[in-house]
């Protein structure tokens, strides 16, 4: 039977492996080309693929900031990797999506499908001012490029607000290298943030989720197949890299001081 929507998600135990059994359909929406598939637990799944464009790299941000997330108290769709078979692409006439599957074999990434649901912005519902706060709170500690008033990347599910599509984030990893060591600062543009014109103090936001990243990041990064940690380009080894995710969260938090007024500035100039 399907773990199902509402089912708790144990923090402690690793992602959940499916194997996919049906490629449904393609969401062509996204620029990955998601697609949704049945796996072999009968859930149905929204599957992002290591054969896409944006490589695994993109799979790791989705993997490290959704269960970030997760235990900040985000909803997310659960998490879980999904055996793809390539000769499922034998069924599908579309040449792109053949080519896609044929270039995805092996382990890739799975999403709960909410069914019924759909884009959430706040320009059509209040999200209320707390959690706009600590949204934009976390996607500025993420990096998070993608949650635009353009592309909001939230979805509206039994009324609550529900977090996808979190591949863009932790964009310094695209660059990275042995040696790699935080820059000092990162630019990032709140500006266009879809849940800025709601977003309550980011002042009380990060004073309560800033205490809380730290003690669950060695579990999120645990949660990465070794695998993906060592694409190109990468510091070195799978040990290497997560070591690396943790010096830019360390630093990244150690200079919230720094951030977070900037943020702040540019909410109450918006109000």
């Amino acid at each position: 039977m399907p773990v199902g929507h509402d089912a708790a998600v144990d923090h402690n135990a690793a992602l959940r492996r499916v194997a996919a059994t049906r490629y449904v359909t393609p969401f062509r929406e996204g620029g990955s080309l998601p697609g949704l598939v049945e796996a072999d637990d009968l859930g149905m799944y929204v599957l992002k693929f290591r054969g896409a464009g944006q490589g695994l790299k993109a799979l790791v941000a989705e993997v490290v900031v959704g269960e970030l997330a997760r235990r900040l108290g985000f909803r997310v769709p659960e998490v879980v990797f999904v055996d793809l078979d390539p000769t499922l692409s034998k069924a599908e006439p579309d040449e792109e999506i053949q080519d896609l599957l044929n270039a995805s074999g092996g382990v890739n990434l799975g999403f709960d499908y909410l069914p019924g649901s759909f884009d959430f912005t706040p320009r059509v519902r209040d999200p209320g001012a707390e959690l706009a706060a600590r949204l934009l709170w976390l996607d500025a500690l993420v990096l998070n490029v993608d949650r635009s008033w353009r592309n909001p990347n939230m979805l509206l599910w039994h009324r609550e607000v529900w977090l996808i599509d979190h591949g863009a984030s932790l964009y310094f990893h695209h660059r990275w290298g042995p040696g790699w060591q935080p820059a000092p600062s990162y630019r990032y543009d709140a500006a266009d943030h879809a849940m800025l014109p709601a977003a309550g103090s980011v002042v009380d936001a990060d004073r309560e989720l800033r205490p809380r990243v730290m003690p669950v990041l060695d579990e999120v990064l645990a949660l990465v197949p070794d695998e993906w940690l060592v694409a190109e380009p990468t510091p070195g080894s799978a040990a290497d890299t997560r070591a690396a995710y943790t010096a830019y969260f360390a630093s990244r938090i150690e200079r919230a001081d720094q951030w977070v007024p900037a943020l702040e500035e540019t909410r109450a100039a918006r109000v």
